[in-house]
């Protein structure tokens, strides 16, 4: 299977307001599982039903606008980040499905209604591309018989 590699340029605005808050532990744990799979690279979860990109990377999942939002500095173009996530795990987490605590980054202002979008329209995304992933993997392949020789 052939690979192609995508190069994207983003955009970080001054920051407008910072919160502190918690995302799911089944989210967190799904962020996790994405990025092994990737072994250090970078994730696009297109959010379509809101016309939105989440980009996972190890540190801070960033989301755009897919329908606005462009800058343009030296030469080079790029979407602008309207929201980031960014987990703070501690190392007393008491369960696997307990909640992280994060903080959540806003570079525009009346950003609310579309975290609270977020927050419920993205896992259900990142979860089926996990599975996706997770077919891709585990493709049955044709059985291969292979006689066994008696020692000498």
């Amino acid at each position: 299977m052939s690979q192609y590699f995508v190069r994207e340029t983003f955009f970080r605005p001054p920051e407008y307001a910072r919160e502190p808050s918690t995302l799911p532990g089944a989210l967190y744990n799904d962020w996790l599982l994405l990025l092994k799979k990737g072994r250090g690279k970078s994730w696009f979860v297109p959010v379509r039903s809101m016309q939105f990109q989440g980009v996972v990377e190890d540190k801070e999942i960033i989301f755009v606008d897919s329908q606005g939002g462009y800058a343009h500095r030296d030469g080079v173009g790029g979407r602008l980040i309207r929201i980031a996530w960014r987990p703070m795990p501690t190392a007393d987490r008491a369960s696997l499905t307990g909640p992280v605590p994060c903080e959540i980054v806003h570079y525009f202002p009346d950003l609310q209604e579309t975290q609270r979008r977020l927050m419920s329209e993205f896992p259900p995304v990142l979860r089926q591309l996990l599975q996706r992933r997770r077919e891709q993997d585990f493709q049955v392949r044709a059985p291969r018989v292979v006689p066994l020789r008696r020692p000498v």
